[in-house]
Order: C-alpha cells, then sequence, then structure tokens
C-alpha cells in the first residue's frame, strides 16, 4: 500500500488541510489498512447523492462512538473536479478523518487511469498489498452498509482482533462479567475431582463425600 504513494503528499481533510509528506508518516496512516479511493465530483448529482452515504458508512466504522476500536480502514478522495473550489466544496461532505489529494498533484488523474475509472462515483477498495479486493464498492456501500466490511476485513486477511462494533463490546462486557463466577466453578470442580490433592483411593472416597455433601468448604 505504502509504494503505491512512495514520494506522494496525502493531505489531511480537517481544519489546518495538515500533510502526510514523509515515509514514516505514510506507513503509519496505510500500513496494514484497507483503502478506499473515492473516484468522484462535485459536478455529479450522483456523487452529491452518494457522498452522506459514504460520509455515515466510514464514520459508523472509526467512530468511537460507534466502535470500541476504529476499523482499519483509510478513506482517500481522487478528485476528478474541474475546478479547486469544486474539491473544497466537495470535502466538506467528506468526513474529517479522511484523506485526499491536492488538486493540483497530477497524481489524480494517474490513479483513475491506473484503476480504469469509467464512471462516478466509484470506490475502489484495495488491500493492504495493493490489490484491488472491490472495484467499485458504491452498489455494496449503498445496500449494505457498514456490513460489508466484515467480509471485506475477512478476504483482506487483515488481523484485527480490536475491531468490535458497540454491541460486540457490550456482549463481551456481560461475559467479562460473569468470567469470575464461572472460574470459580471450575476451580470448584477440579478440587473436587482431585480430592482436594489426595491420591489414590482417600482421593476418590473424599470426592465422594464431597458429592454426598461432607467434608466440603464450599
Amino acid at each position: 500500500m505504502v509504494d503505491l504513494f512512495a514520494d506522494r503528499v496525502l493531505v489531511k481533510n480537517n481544519k489546518d488541510q495538515d500533510e502526510l509528506d514523509t515515509e514514516r508518516e505514510i506507513i503509519t496512516r496505510l500500513q496494514n489498512r484497507i483503502l478506499m479511493l473515492f473516484f468522484a465530483s462535485a459536478e455529479s448529482d450522483t456523487c452529491q447523492r452518494f457522498a452522506p452515504t459514504l460520509h455515515d458508512f466510514f464514520k459508523q466504522l472509526t467512530d468511537e462512538f460507534y466502535v470500541e476500536r476504529s476499523a482499519q480502514l483509510v478513506l482517500l478522495y481522487v478528485s476528478l473536479d474541474q475546478s479547486v473550489e469544486q474539491l473544497e466544496n466537495f470535502l466538506k461532505e467528506l468526513p474529517k478523518k479522511s484523506l485526499f489529494l491536492a488538486y493540483e498533484d497530477p497524481y489524480r488523474r494517474e490513479l483513475e487511469t491506473m484503476f480504469d475509472v469509467r464512471e462516478v462515483p466509484t470506490v475502489v477498495v484495495l488491500r493492504p498489498d495493493c490489490s484491488i479486493l472491490i472495484p467499485n464498492a458504491v452498489e455494496e456501500i449503498t445496500r449494505l452498509g457498514p456490513d460489508c466490511y466484515r467480509n471485506w476485513h475477512e478476504a483482506a486477511e487483515l488481523i484485527d482482533r480490536n475491531f468490535l462494533t458497540k454491541e460486540d463490546f457490550e456482549d463481551k462486557s456481560m461475559r467479562s462479567f460473569t468470567d469470575p463466577v464461572r472460574r470459580l466453578k471450575y476451580k470448584k470442580k477440579k478440587k473436587q475431582r482431585r480430592g482436594w490433592g489426595v491420591g489414590g483411593d482417600e482421593g476418590e472416597e473424599a470426592g465422594a463425600d464431597d458429592r454426598d455433601g461432607g467434608g466440603s468448604m464450599w
């Protein structure tokens, strides 16, 4: 993934439009992540309609209000706009955590050719090794929403044990609450089977006493 943007400058879609212009910064942001290349133009009504859907999709997978840990997912806007003003206006419709290529960067058009983009909007989904996972995920994102990320995650063979939806986290919390009780019961049964550490026939007799209700401190 990093090789695709070697010697390039990626810009954050925040107030200051901070730049990722060093190899270390780009590696930190892109390595071992699924990358969505969003090709679009502010002139397209279809792009304008899809932008809120993509915004919500990305936010529900990366905002800690919705997930315990952010998904290994990066959104990069590849502008096919006709002016800087169009690009800047369209960026307002995209998540603040997304990235983009500057209007004056000719690499925008190179990527368009590289991935054979023939319509907008197009969302090319890439594995961490830069191979194409989904040539255009617009329909899938619209139809399935955040649920399709799990399919991507599995297909990309990412190791990400930290990604939890809010529902998963709540379920995990409930399991964690009952774990000490279950461990205590397990230890009790284990001690009973071992006859409190006494071997041979005496251990078996101790176990029998426990089952009859005698001799056990539990």
